[in-house]
């Protein structure tokens, strides 16, 4: 059951929060478009979906996992909603005079398989890599930053990419070709998260500093369908 906190959520969570949700928006709609980076071929939402972990990494360390918790689920539901929206709307009878339908269908349509994919994998990947450095923070006792910002990216990115690849296009096309296709997204993913690194310490510490809240999850529950959130001041 979720209760809420007659506390005030700060405007710097808001702020995140919606930053969050929308660089997940974003990467959706701009997922079917593919780019060339160096000869490999990567769907655009490369540029952008990384920088949901990176906001994921501060909302965690800062703010500990319920938190983290509250803002996947809302990233869940918004990615939904818009994705359900698109579908009524493609489905909704155009007249004869529009001529952008097939156009419209291109950018905005999504095959059933492919939502599954992406909410499936983004849904196991964000938790994931919550989980990972939440767990990891306390084992390090808030030390070393980057080796839970860089770990948890290796466990959260890597299920993400195999979840959502495997699903999508794993009958579809050659094993050796799924392979490649996981292989290079999940390499640029965890590149991005490393050359991100100075940028991730310097929100984490400046976040810290406004917020002032350094919160470890010792004693948390790791469930994530329980969106219990007692009384913390954000």
């Amino acid at each position: 059951m979720f209760k809420s906190s007659n506390k005030q959520v700060s405007l710097l969570f808001l702020f995140i929060t919606c930053f969050f949700v929308t660089c997940l928006l974003i990467s959706n709609i701009i997922a079917g478009k593919l780019i060339e980076v160096f000869g490999i071929t990567l769907p655009a939402a490369v540029i952008i979906f990384p920088i949901t972990y990176l906001f994921g990494d501060i909302i965690t360390e800062v703010y500990g996992f319920k938190r983290a918790r509250l803002v996947i689920w809302i990233g869940f539901l918004a990615n939904f909603f818009m994705i359900t929206i698109f579908f009524l709307t493609i489905s909704l009878p155009y007249p004869d005079f529009w001529e952008s339908q097939q156009a419209f269908v291109s950018v905005l349509g999504f095959t059933p398989r492919v939502v599954i994919a992406s909410l499936i994998a983004y849904f196991v990947g964000e938790f994931s890599n919550s989980i990972v450095l939440s767990k990891m923070k306390i084992l390090t006792k808030g030390r070393w930053l980057w080796t839970r910002t860089i770990g948890s990216t290796l466990v959260g990115e890597g299920i993400d990419t195999v979840l959502f690849i495997a699903i999508a296009f794993g009958d579809m096309l050659p094993f050796s070709v799924v392979s490649s296709m996981i292989l290079a997204q999940y390499i640029w993913k965890v590149g991005y998260e490393i050359l991100a690194t100075p940028f991730t310490y310097m929100m984490v510490n400046w976040v810290k500093c406004k917020e002032g809240i350094d919160r470890y999850d010792i004693g948390v529950s790791y469930n994530p369908f329980g969106l219990e959130v007692k009384d913390e001041t954000v």
